[in-house]
């Protein structure tokens, strides 16, 4: 099993650090869930509520934003030039070190 660590600051500003597996083929919004962080993926992680929306503060190379995601943080609340849906983020060894902060709930 290959693992990584992620960071994860929550909604009150307490950075978490994650074990991250890379190999079950999960993504950010089913990590954050699975360490029971206060992220809803209310869709199931289809790019359509923004639930999960997340900030990047590390820099990163993630994959491209698909048009689904770009079309739902158009319609979100909170949306800052570095936010990203969880959802759309899988987790892959690339992202080794990754740093987010959780999005205000709407």
């Amino acid at each position: 099993m290959s693992d990584i660590k992620i960071k994860i600051k929550d909604r009150e500003g307490v950075v978490h650090e994650l074990d991250a597996p890379t190999d079950m083929a999960m993504n950010i919004m089913e990590l954050c869930k699975a360490y029971e962080l206060p992220v809803e993926g209310t869709c199931g992680g289809m790019a359509m509520c923004a639930s999960c929306q997340c900030y990047v503060l590390s820099e990163h190379q993630l994959p491209e934003m698909g048009p689904d995601e770009e079309a739902m943080l158009f319609e979100a609340f909170h949306v800052k030039d570095n936010s990203r849906l969880g959802c759309q983020l899988p987790i892959t060894e690339d992202l080794d070190g990754l740093e987010l902060e959780l999005a205000p709930e709407s």
